[in-house]
């Protein structure tokens, strides 16, 4: 079974032609933190001026680029050369994640393939990606959200073009419905299932784009419409609950 907190075997491919290079250091930590990144590969015509500044990140990285000459005007060969070694890595038994690092839709039926085949898939990618895209991974990054510390939150908030509470009052009916389904006999819910459920049908959730680190800060922005309680669990923890308001 997948599962997000499991170590894995992952390999990385980086679609050049739709990745931000000054992001790429910050991607490898993300990813890195799921577990061990076996293969790390960028795809792109490294003969064109437009890749021309990948050269010392790539080398510093250790990131193997894959050279792929586009062949017709107007036809993305990088995307297609992208697929065609996943599709390889996939047979090989090897790898157990996939971080596609790409915000264009031309990767959605990929993501699609590799999750129908119970590889956990990693997208990464700018808030303009596709919804389909987003969806179809197991976790989407926001690459927006890598390296947050280093801007501020009035900052962010300009930068993402959103207000910080608008954007968090779209997870309500998520919320709604992890309540639903996971409520005790008193009404409440323990947001540790709720959060796992809310990642699970928003692949894109990220308590940073709301300016939070954790899904518990994420519902305490939303205190005109949740309840929240603390209860002691096992040794010194604390369970966080929150039900709507009556």
């Amino acid at each position: 079974m997948k599962d997000l907190d499991v170590h894995k075997k992952v390999a990385v491919l980086i679609d050049a032609d739709n990745a931000q290079l000054l992001k790429l250091s910050a991607i490898l930590d993300e990813i890195s933190a799921h577990g061990d990144v076996l293969i790390k590969r960028a795809y792109g015509d490294w003969s064109v001026d437009a890749l021309k500044n990948w050269k010392t990140s790539l080398n510093e990285l250790a990131i193997q680029p894959i050279q792929q000459f586009a062949y017709t005007t107007g036809k993305n060969s990088t995307d297609a050369s992208m697929i065609i070694d996943a599709m390889d890595l996939l047979y090989s038994e090897r790898i157990d994640a996939f971080a596609l690092v790409s915000s264009d839709s031309d990767f959605t039926k990929l993501a699609s393939r590799l999750r129908e085949s119970e590889k956990f898939v990693f997208g990464v990618g700018e808030k303009k990606t596709p919804i389909s895209f987003r969806n179809a991974c197991d976790d989407f990054i926001f690459t927006e959200n890598l390296e947050a510390g280093q801007v501020s939150k009035s900052d962010k908030s300009k930068q993402t073009g959103t207000n910080t509470l608008n954007g968090v009052e779209e997870l309500i009916p998520a919320l709604l419905k992890a309540w639903e389904l996971y409520q005790n006999d008193d009404g409440w819910v323990n947001v540790g299932p709720a959060g796992s459920f809310l990642k699970r049908a928003k692949p894109d959730f990220d308590p940073r784009t709301y300016g939070s680190t954790k899904v518990t800060d994420v519902i305490a922005k939303l205190s005109t419409v949740f309840d929240m309680a603390r209860q002691k669990g096992k040794g010194t923890t604390q369970i966080i609950l929150y039900r709507p308001k009556s």
